[in-house]
């Protein structure tokens, strides 16, 4: 049996994770991500897939972010109907993401169509809330830690990864005609000192090991998130603005949450209405008490009247009503909204109404991939374009990498020097090539690992014969 991967995303990029595995007789695909940040990535989602989607007989999740999981819809509109396996979590995540994304994509393209700012003469969603909820009948859930066949010749293993509620890393047994091999997929990593979600699993064998360099190229600054957070939030405040949140709606938001709830408790922070203005974040915060197993909050959130995610200064707004008041704010308050690069979703109305004003300001908590609006506001760019207007940046921008939820160069590193030999390949992945390279030179450096950068659409051979 040869075994071979093709890298359908997440190669040279940090988004649109697909790695296709052929076994010959066997084709699956681990994770389904859309492709997010530049335009020239973006058009990557309305491509056709390298074989017909009809002729793969299965899809391992390793998690629920749109990255990882966004072009699913549109893969099953396409024809694919084989099992789509993942955690009991990430399932249930994935059907209110895909189900956003879809109505997202819906809006959107109604929007271009109505304003004509797009070069298409009838925009097209690259799927609609129809297509989402296509894909949920074939979710296959799974318990961490409990192998389960997919194939005679497959055995896979989820194993906590942290990063977000269900998130795994994935081992994939492949028994040959005379032996077995292991591939690895770290997924994306998380902290190692997450509050909320237990630490990355360390894996002791593999034979070739997908890992993500996110943040490859760096070490986070050890000054405490909280801390950071309220120093931004107390520095808005000194100038009675109001605090924008642009978070993702699953891991990150529930994270800020946290941190608020403790630092309005040890008075750090003045006690002023928060509010979280995200139907789909409030749906999200909810799973916690569901898939308690998945996390280490549960003792906290037993506390019946007053805890993270239920106390008196903190207001759930779901319907749009409710969110177009927030537009009008001018005292204290923080409004905590999706998404968290700013590229879509109702935070976009709050940047537009409160960007131009200099006592406002921006806390930006998790990564900023490149081409993204939340990148170039990071960057410091003097005009960001919302709404197809040139909106004059006067608030000012926070970024706390302390809140990121992947890991940093040492955190990737500890993590590789769980395998108690070196594998024989490693390929990186999930990252800018900046920060790929640095990751990759570093494994192969100080661990000796046979490190491949792949490039997009190249496809590697990585057993023969087994």
């Amino acid at each position: 049996m040869d075994v071979t991967v093709k890298f359908l995303g997440a190669a040279g990029s940090v988004t649109g994770s697909k790695y296709l595995v052929d076994l010959g007789d066997f084709e699956f695909l681990v994770d389904c991500g859309l492709f997010q940040g530049k335009r020239e990535l973006r058009r990557r989602n309305w491509d056709k897939f390298p074989m017909p989607p009809t002729d793969m007989e299965a899809i391992i999740l390793t998690h629920a972010h749109m990255d990882h999981i966004g072009s699913l819809p549109k893969l099953v509109k396409d024809g694919f109907s084989g099992p789509i396996y993942c955690t009991a979590a990430t399932a249930e995540l994935a059907k209110i993401l895909l189900l956003d994304s879809g109505k997202l994509q819906e809006e959107e393209a109604e929007y271009a169509r109505k304003k004509g700012y797009s070069r298409h003469e009838n925009p097209e969603p690259l799927y609609t809330v129809e297509d989402a909820e296509a894909v949920f009948p074939l979710f296959a859930p799974q318990n961490f830690k409990k192998p389960f066949e997919i194939h005679p010749s497959v055995k896979v293993t989820y194993y906590h990864a942290g990063h977000i509620l269900g998130a795994a890393t994935v081992k994939i047994q492949i028994q040959g005609d005379s032996q077995s091999k292991n591939l690895v997929f770290s997924g994306d990593l998380g902290r190692y000192h997450d509050p909320i979600l237990f630490p990355p699993t360390l894996i002791p064998e593999a034979d070739a090991v997908w890992i993500e360099s996110t943040y490859g190229d760096r070490i986070s600054k050890p000054v405490k998130a909280e801390e950071e957070l309220a120093n931004a939030i107390n520095e808005i405040f000194e100038k009675d603005g109001v605090a924008i949140i642009p978070a993702f709606a699953v891991g990150r938001t529930q994270l800020v949450m946290y941190y608020l709830y403790q630092l309005l408790r040890k008075g750090k922070i003045p006690s002023v209405p928060i509010y979280l203005d995200s139907p789909m974040a409030i749906n999200v915060s909810k799973l916690y008490k569901d898939f308690h197993q998945d996390h280490q909050l549960i003792a906290v959130l037993d506390e019946k009247d007053q805890h993270p995610f239920q106390h008196a200064q903190l207001h759930y707004y779901r319907k749009q009503e409710q969110s177009r008041t927030l537009n009008e704010l001018k005292g204290k308050a923080i409004i905590i909204s999706a998404s968290g690069m700013a590229t879509g979703g109702r935070v976009l109305h709050h940047l537009f109404h409160h960007l131009p004003h200099e006592k406002n300001g921006v806390i930006f908590v998790g990564y900023q991939a490149e081409g993204t609006r939340g990148r170039r506001l990071v960057d410091g760019e003097p005009e960001v374009r919302i709404f197809g207007l040139e909106v004059p940046v006067k608030a000012k921008i926070y970024s706390i990498e302390g809140l990121s939820a992947h890991a940093d160069q040492d955190e990737l590193m500890e993590w590789a020097e769980g395998f108690s030999e070196k594998p024989k390949l490693a390929f990186i992945v999930h990252g800018e090539p900046d920060s790929a390279e640095l990751l990759a030179n570093k494994l192969s450096n100080e661990l000796g690992w046979n490190t491949i950068i792949p490039n997009y659409l190249e496809s590697v051979l990585l057993f023969k014969n087994i």
